[in-house]
């Protein structure tokens, strides 16, 4: 696309531990140029290779566009306080410079990102449901206070991987009092059990602690469709995984609140078993609240890039 000399751009980023994903566009919202690498967050990775990512997105995204027209740009990143090592900053600091960003380059949580990319209201709720589950309190467009998101040994109700060690463990205590396993449980023992093993309850639990913990999210998805075969279990787990979401929210607002509420993650989509008994809950919990869901997440962004350029 052919550009003016005078139109002025911003650039966004949404960075994550598996994907980095960028959008170049003008104050009116237009997406001008799009860019993807892999997992830029130094949480993930190390610094020098998280940069290098971030920046390869932001590349992708500029294509022809000289890197010094870019007015203002924001990175949405979870972990965000891992840049205020000096080390990892200067690493990022050098990273944009070498690819020629001369503005204003700001990183915020991915809260503030999701929230903008769900409603351009300057105050509400932003409930994050993917691998971990997090709920974000959003006043003028920032976030002042949160709610969850301590991660799977302490928490994480109703995420993916708290889905999935649901899963193993409703299995594991159907295999105790001798019952049909159904959907969910034979989809269970299929996925950490080896056809050979002799006792089915201890493959189970050795296969589930074989891996890193946060590994029983990639589990999720087993429950998602035994609800779609009505298996009763998995209806449950999904139940309370969708009250345990609303309690997170209800941390941080009253019933009666009017402010809007913004769904992110993998698991908040319509049609997944899990954003549709999310919506009944808030539905009856937070009848005040209009419901949206996060659009891309590095669209946030620029639209929060831009509106700094808007409203310095």
């Amino acid at each position: 696309m052919s550009l003016s000399s005078a139109t002025t751009l911003v650039l966004g980023l949404d960075v994550g531990g598996t994907s980095s994903r960028a959008v170049l566009a003008d104050l009116a919202g237009t997406t001008l140029g799009e860019g993807r690498a892999d997992g830029g967050n130094p949480n993930s990775h190390p610094p020098e290779r998280a940069a290098q990512q971030v920046t390869a997105a932001a590349r992708e995204a500029l294509g022809d566009t000289e890197p010094h027209r870019i007015a203002r740009t924001v990175v949405g990143m979870a972990g965000v306080s891992k840049l205020s090592d000096p080390t990892v900053a200067a690493v990022f600091r050098k990273a944009w410079s070498d690819l020629g960003i001369v503005c204003p380059v700001r990183t915020v949580n991915d809260g503030e990102v999701a929230f903008a990319a769900g409603t351009s209201e300057p105050d509400g709720t932003v409930l994050i449901a993917g691998t971990g589950a997090i709920a974000g309190q959003i006043r003028d467009h920032e976030q002042d206070r949160v709610a969850g998101g301590y991660g799977w040994l302490l928490g994480d109700e109703g995420s993916a991987y708290w889905l999935g060690r649901e899963a193993v463990r409703t299995t594991l205590q159907a295999l105790d009092r001798g019952d049909d396993l159904g959907v969910l449980g034979a989809g269970v023992v299929d996925s950490l059990v080896d056809e050979s093993a002799e006792s089915v309850r201890k493959a189970l639990i050795t296969g589930a602690n074989a891996g890193a913990p946060i590994e029983l999210a990639t589990l999720a998805p087993l429950v998602t469709t035994a609800v779609d075969n009505a298996d009763p279990i998995a209806v449950d787990i999904v139940r309370r995984g969708a009250q345990h979401l609303v309690d997170t929210a209800r941390t941080l607002r009253g019933a009666e609140d009017t402010t809007p509420i913004v769904l992110a993650g993998s698991l908040v989509a319509s049609g997944n078993p899990v954003g549709d008994a999310l919506r009944t809950e808030l539905a009856n919990r937070c009848p005040r609240a209009p419901l949206h869901v996060a659009g891309p997440g590095a669209s946030g962004a620029a639209w929060l890039a831009a509106r700094a350029v808007r409203t310095p």
